[in-house]
């Protein structure tokens, strides 16, 4: 049974979590990427929870109504509150002093690198869907010849003040629009407007990028065994940037390519994404 916790963490912030599970399971912790929330998860939660697994997702920074300091000072959004965020989430969650499980997806993944780089003894594994290591992404950016930088060119809209009222107009027909051309069910989108379709919510998503240009962070090889999974039909990261993530870690590393799939892996091809993490987490226990 999933339910729905307001989690007050040592920052102050409260975050809105579906979590299922047993309360002494090993955590698995799942960041959403943008746009969506924490309802990214809605078909892993229960299955999670049924291997065993106490499984917690999150509407970050910004999405949760209690975790939304002010979009207009960037200095609230920059990386490593994000990453701190994620670590006191696991620890409020049940896991402070033990090593947890860390999945992301998206931006979720870009935090989940974070994560990864500047705390590897707390995690016991990393999976990332779609967001490739941020210095694979770099030089896929780059890359004379490469098209990593025109699958990107939405991140320069998204740092123009005008994006947010835009993006909600007639009843976020835009959003709208460009999940369910991504495979996104009408059902999900409905739920992720539930969180993100509103004005101060959407500005302080937004407020991720405009902190944080280009995607650029400061991460070096991970040292915590990964499972990456991408869709080759990913309209948003290339084969370039996809394939070089291996370059970038140091422990043990398994890609795995889902054909036909595209960015918003756990909309079309949940079952599979799932199946993957259980075998990653069984591999790598906590």
């Amino acid at each position: 049974m999933v339910e729905t916790l307001e989690l007050k963490t040592r920052s102050g912030l409260a975050f809105t979590i579906d979590a299922a599970g047993p309360a002494g399971g090993a955590l698995v912790l799942l960041l959403h990427g943008f746009p969506e929330s924490r309802h990214s998860w809605r078909a892993a939660l229960p299955a999670l929870a049924q291997a065993g697994y106490r499984a917690a997702a999150p509407d970050q920074r910004g999405y949760s109504p209690g975790a939304r300091p002010d979009p207009t000072d960037l200095a609230n959004y920059a990386f490593d509150k994000l990453i701190a965020d994620a670590v006191d989430i696991a620890d409020a969650c049940g896991a402070a002093g033990r090593r947890f499980h860390l999945v992301g997806h998206d931006w979720g993944g870009q935090v989940a690198w974070g994560v990864a780089n500047a705390h590897p003894g707390r995690l016991a594994s990393l999976t990332v869907l779609s967001r490739p290591h941020p210095l694979s992404f770099r030089r896929a950016l780059l890359k004379a010849d490469g098209d990593q930088k025109h699958r990107s060119r939405h991140h320069r809209k998204f740092l123009e003040p005008q994006t947010g009222p835009m993006l909600l107009e007639e009843n976020a027909r835009r959003l709208r629009r460009n999940l369910a051309s991504q495979g996104v069910p009408d059902a999900a989108i409905e739920e992720h407007l539930g969180v993100l379709g509103h004005a101060d919510a959407l500005e302080a998503a937004l407020a991720w990028y405009r902190a944080n240009k280009g995607l650029a962070a400061d991460v070096g090889t991970i040292q915590v065994p990964t499972l990456y999974i991408w869709g080759d039909a990913d309209a948003t990261v290339g084969p370039d940037a996809a394939h070089g993530t291996g370059d970038f870690v140091g422990a043990a590393y398994a890609m795995e390519v889902l054909p036909g799939v595209g960015h918003f892996v756990m909309d079309q091809a949940s079952a599979r994404a799932t199946d993957l993490m259980l075998e990653h987490f069984k591999r790598h226990p906590v």
